[in-house]
């Protein structure tokens, strides 16, 4: 699929949804994580739940009717279903059958009718990320990412991406230092090693409040009490709070001029950064296994295969209006 065709592809679209009517009076999100959440929402999640029920008025896109558009509220929608509650992310969305084992969501479709959908409602694209010769992080606008589901009571839900997420804390936490005070013994069932050879003290996992008194009260010396200090911080539950950009992916042209379009591999909305995302973070955050910085928020999540309505809504930025005007 070719610039060319998806360019075309969303002026098509746009004109045969204009009659698309909103699913509701609301004008797109542009509120912090915990405003969007409510109170109701930050509930522990339901363990049954009911297929999702589309919005009336919403036009599909593609064969599968799994993307939607609504050209007022500029809005796309992807019925999508959970794939991933526990694990290393990669991705919070992937195409169906490709990367479901680092992706919290998948949906069946094609790539490129997500990035003309994206087009059709106005959002702008801008750049992947780039790797070589230097890191170049990627840009384009902002999407705010909504989730929504409803659970076997009926009760609806619709909670920003961010919160289906967190920092990874199922890995190890390292913090340098040089000498393990000689008053230091560790129990023998002790989760807490020291690497005399890199000179690290190392952690896996959160560290409770009573493990942290716990080694704190080893020694007096101040070094080993800021590592193991530094390690509890670390280690503790923290939201994930980058937001996610509109960087569009790209294309790969074979010798004979066939092109590709890259997002086509699985990438759709990525939390580790890939020059073939379709939306991606705006902070740098690397693919290797050994730095992957997110992980699924599994208690905030509902069952695998839960049926879920994901919300792209692009971020438009207020025009105000002259100060003589009426």
């Amino acid at each position: 699929m070719s610039t060319t065709h998806i360019g075309l592809m969303a002026s098509l679209l746009l004109m045969s949804c204009g009659r698309t009517t909103a699913i509701s009076a609301e004008e797109p999100s542009t509120a912090s994580t915990d405003e969007a959440i409510g109170e109701s929402q930050t509930e522990p999640v339901d363990q049954g739940t009911q297929p999702i029920a589309l919005p009336d008025g919403l036009t599909p896109l593609n064969p599968q009717k799994t993307v939607f558009i609504d050209v007022k509220r500029k809005r796309v929608f992807l019925k999508s279903r959970v794939s991933l509650r526990e694990g290393l992310l990669e991705m919070f969305a992937c195409l169906a059958g490709t990367k479901e084992h680092e992706s919290v969501v998948a949906i069946e479709t094609d790539a490129y009718v997500i990035h003309a959908a994206l087009l059709a409602v106005g959002a702008e694209p801008g750049e992947p990320v780039q790797f070589d010769p230097e890191y170049k992080p990627p840009t384009g606008q902002h999407i705010d990412i909504f989730v929504n589901w409803t659970d076997h009571r009926g009760r609806p839900y619709r909670v920003p991406a961010q919160y289906w997420m967190r920092h990874s804390t199922r890995r190890y936490f390292i913090e340098p230092l040089e000498t393990l005070p000689a008053d230091v013994e560790f129990p023998e069932d002790s989760e807490l090693r020291y690497d005399e050879k890199r000179k690290q003290l190392i952690w896996f996992g959160p560290m409770t409040d009573d493990e942290r008194y716990e080694y704190l009260s080893l020694t007096r010396d101040e070094p080993y009490r800021q590592a193991v200090q530094e390690l509890f911080d670390k280690s503790q539950t923290r939201p994930m709070e980058a937001d996610f950009i509109f960087a569009g992916s790209g294309f790969w042209e074979e010798e004979d001029g066939t092109k590709f379009y890259l997002a086509e591999s699985g990438n759709l909305i990525c939390v580790a950064n890939f020059s073939d995302a379709i939306i991606d973070i705006d902070v740098q955050s690397d693919a290797s296994n050994d730095a992957l910085m997110f992980e699924p928020y599994t208690e905030r999540i509902p069952p695998m295969d839960t049926e879920v309505l994901v919300e792209l809504v692009p971020r438009f930025e207020k025009v105000d209006a002259p100060a003589n005007s009426p």
